[in-house]
């Protein structure tokens, strides 16, 4: 008994040092102050806080190259910065955690909650940085949140079950905190605000919906795979080793973008400027920063398409590169519309691009160039997958054999007939992907990288996806969940129950503890009450 009295006494004096940095245990009916009881509701809200950050970066992982790209445009430093996010995050929702798992022993240790004004201060510090960084998600990458409601349709089902484990472990410490507090209407409010948070998570499923909810006949086709820039993540992007990659990936179609060089040759090109992805700081350094379409052809030639993928990788897949597959892409050159079409008329693989850039005054003049690029090219024309809105009647007219896709989402009063779309994921609902396919319309969704949103998009009925990452999805051969409703239902249903009669027992348990504790002290009232009474005789 000595021997456990003591391992008990070490673990709270070790807590204590802990969370209040203070050695010595406290005395006996020392009970904690409004002001701690408010630090502690702020450390747990902070916990949440950052546990839906980190949530929250998790999901912006399918688009972050996106913002690393708009960094470089806005720095011309290169970084993976995700690496940073997740990082820092992690960090923060270790250290609330840690802290918030101290306090919950200290309750149950019915230590008082004396949190250090060094714990205080960063808490303080990582509110404000979280908070920071909502502000700084909503100015700048507002589609997120968007993503993030699409993503509940992949992780609902499980969160809400972890949720709801998380919930049944706090029994324990609420009952505890319950039977221990003197002033009734404190104890009232305990209870309503528990229960009251508890029924509603056991009621969230109601709202969670998911179009993976169905039975595997029901599965939809697997949607067929673009490749964004080739395969970005296997070969410098826009090049002729990224294409080849793709197709090797099993991409249906090449996905690009094209630029007019300054003695009007089609080619190659996503940025508006060349300084991420060639060596032209190098090789013209007085016109770096030049726009790409004030070089002719010539020029263009002269640059390294490729060894940057080596120096500023930007995905981690880009340093598993074998030494030759290093050697090809140090080789790789600026690549024009036509040796892409010719790579693709090999290939036997689609190619759909945009024109860009959009605002210049010649941009008719930049159509006409394309189009005629591509029907010299020998393509079949039922290959190009035209996409630019632009004099998109005239090229009707020049290129009939083309398929036309549109940007934008059908009008209820449109007349003209739509068969392909192409847009962002975060723009259609699975309601509207469902109404797309029964009108036989055919719908590609970019950019997806994440399995979870590639399962997501599947059982919703999408056609098809642009993706960066080709070799994984393409791996794919089912969603990564699938259920039908019914088994979901039971599954929630058991769950709640489970969760429920732990609760209960737990309550019950706990009050039978602080009976024999009370039970126990009235006794040796009574005892030492004889005792002086005989003493005093």
């Amino acid at each position: 008994m000595a021997k456990d009295g003591g391992c008990c006494h070490l673990c709270a004096t070790c807590l204590l040092c802990l969370y209040s940095c203070h050695w010595h245990r406290s005395k006996k009916g020392l009970t904690t102050s409004k002001c701690d009881c408010a630090w502690f509701f702020f450390l747990f809200c902070v916990c949440l806080f950052t546990l839906a950050w980190l949530y929250l970066g998790l999901v912006t992982l399918n688009d972050f190259h996106n913002l690393n790209e708009f960094i470089f445009r806005k720095t011309e430093w290169w970084m993976d910065w995700s690496l940073v996010m997740l990082s820092g995050t992690a960090t923060l929702v270790t250290y609330s955690s840690v802290l918030l798992v101290l306090a919950l022993c200290l309750q149950l240790c019915h230590q008082p909650l004396k949190l250090h004004w060094l714990h205080k201060g960063l808490l303080i510090l990582t509110a404000l940085v979280v908070a920071a960084a909502f502000v700084g998600l909503e100015i700048q990458w507002a589609e997120q949140w968007e993503s993030a409601s699409i993503s509940l349709q992949a992780t609902g089902p499980f969160l809400h079950i972890g949720a709801v484990v998380g919930m049944t472990l706090l029994a324990w410490p609420v009952a505890d905190c319950f039977y221990r507090t003197s002033r009734s209407a404190l104890r009232i409010l305990l209870l309503v605000l528990y229960l009251g948070a508890l029924f509603a998570l056991y009621l969230a499923p109601l709202g969670i919906d998911s179009p993976c909810l169905l039975e595997h006949s029901q599965l939809p086709p697997k949607p067929a795979l673009y490749g964004h820039r080739g395969a970005p993540m296997l070969a410098p992007e826009n090049t002729l080793m990224s294409f080849q990659k793709a197709a090797n990936c099993g991409v249906s179609v090449l996905e690009t973008d094209v630029l007019v060089s300054a003695d009007w040759v089609p080619f190659i090109m996503h940025d508006e400027k060349l300084t991420r992805t060639t060596d032209v700081q190098e090789v013209f350094s007085t016109r770096a920063h030049s726009n790409a379409t004030s070089f002719n052809w010539v020029e263009l030639q002269q640059l390294d398409a490729g060894s940057w993928f080596l120096q500023k990788p930007p995905f981690p897949t880009a340093r598993r590169l074998s030494s030759d597959e290093q050697a090809l892409a140090r080789a790789q050159r600026i690549l024009s519309l036509k040796q892409l079409l010719v790579e693709a008329t090999r290939l036997n693989v689609s190619v759909m691009f945009d024109l860009r850039p959009k605002e210049d005054p010649h941009y008719e003049h930049l159509v006409n160039a394309t189009v005629q690029t591509i029907l010299q090219s020998g393509i079949a024309p039922e290959l190009i997958l035209w996409l630019p809105d632009e004099f998109r009647e005239q090229v009707k007219k020049e290129a009939p054999g083309f398929q036309q896709i549109y940007g934008r989402k059908r009008l209820s009063n449109e007349t003209e007939e739509f068969l392909h779309v192409n847009l962002p994921y975060q723009n259609l609902s699975s309601t509207e992907i469902r109404e797309y396919r029964k009108d036989n319309i055919s719908v590609n969704l970019y950019v997806v990288n994440a399995p979870w949103l590639f399962s997501i998009l599947w059982c919703a009925g999408a056609s098809s996806v642009t993706t960066n990452n080709c070799q994984v999805l393409q791996g794919m051969e089912r969603p990564h969940w699938l259920l039908p409703r019914a088994t979901y239902q039971m599954i929630w249903i058991v769950t709640d129950c489970v969760s429920f009669l732990l609760i209960a027992w737990a309550f019950l348990l706990l009050k039978r503890w602080s009976g024999r504790k009370e039970s126990a002290g009235s006794d040796s009232d009574v005892l030492l009450t004889k005792i002086h009474v005989l003493l005093s005789e």
